[in-house]
């Protein structure tokens, strides 16, 4: 039962970083929003990481990884959404985030040995997509306007989320989650720097309170303990039933928006998430026999 309540928990501290953001980068822009949410949320993770006596890694690939995770993990998808939120409503984005297992399931054909696409799984996938398109109806029935390209950066970072999880199942087996967490944290704050510094000019600013809080508690709630919490229903639950927080996210994620934020939903919203959610249930649900996909389909190799 307390599993539960922590995979609970989890949907919506993740659910509700869309809408910190959204209130954040009202005041703070991207690049030292993102900053400011990589550089807080690292030192709460190496606070941690010294009170467990953990020690830093000291091999050369070891950091390459944390500093290829912390532009596909970090960088790219934390300034996607949260430039993508200065055009759409948070719920929208939590929406579209949705769709990064859809990725996962397609990249992972090709990038894996032991993840192959099968019947189920490209119906999934193609369920999913149909749900993004709708979600992108409003926008493209009005012409590519402004919030066009927000709703495409969101999915553009729900792709590098999808080749970051690769590339961690991939390099980081055995890694402390905690170490791996502050690693690709820690190296993502040092790649916001110098756009923070160039492009925001961030000591010309004066965030107001909300703003701050906004960030702070993203960085530390939504960011830092959120990591804590998977990782330990990941060790005392299983990846499985870890995974229903696709689910509860971006539910929460509508739920907040539209609380809170007063946010409207659309009908398009609606049906989209239904959709994107169901794709997502099927590319995770296990069927027999499993039924592989050929032909067009090349086969990769590591």
């Amino acid at each position: 039962m307390f599993a539960w309540f922590i995979l609970f928990l989890l949907g919506a501290i993740w659910g509700a970083s869309f809408l910190f953001i959204k209130v954040g980068v009202a005041e703070i822009p991207p690049f030292t929003f993102v900053l400011g949410r990589t550089l807080i949320a690292a030192t709460v993770l190496f606070g941690v990481m010294r009170f467990r006596r953990e020690a830093f890694p000291r091999t050369r690939a070891l950091w390459t990884t944390f500093i290829a995770l912390g532009i596909l993990n970090g960088v790219i998808p934390y300034t996607l959404i949260t430039w993508g939120e200065t055009h759409i409503t948070s719920g929208l984005a939590s929406i579209l985030n949705a769709a990064m297992p859809l990725f996962t399931v397609l990249l992972a054909h090709y990038w894996t040995h032991d993840e192959r696409m099968t019947m189920p799984k490209m119906l999934g996938v193609l369920v999913g997509f149909v749900g993004v398109v709708i979600v992108f109806l409003p926008e493209l029935r009005g012409g590519i306007q402004i919030e066009f390209w927000g709703q495409l950066a969101v999915v553009g970072a729900a792709l590098s989320y999808a080749v970051a999880t690769i590339m961690a199942r991939r390099t980081l087996r055995g890694v402390s989650p905690v170490l791996a967490a502050a690693g690709q944290l820690g190296t993502a704050a040092m790649w916001m720097v110098i756009p923070s510094i160039v492009i925001d000019r961030p000591w010309t600013l004066r965030p107001t309170l909300p703003a701050l809080g906004a960030l702070v508690t993203l960085a530390i709630l939504g960011t830092a303990v959120a990591y804590i919490l998977y990782y330990w229903l990941v060790n005392h639950t299983g990846a499985t039933r870890t995974s229903l927080v696709t689910y509860l996210l971006p539910i929460f994620g509508v739920m907040w928006g539209a609380v809170l934020l007063r946010e409207p939903i659309a009908w398009e919203a609606i049906l989209g998430l239904s959709l994107i959610l169901a794709g997502v249930i099927l590319v995770n649900r296990k069927f027999a026999p499993q039924t592989k996909i050929v032909g067009a389909m090349v086969e990769s190799s590591d």
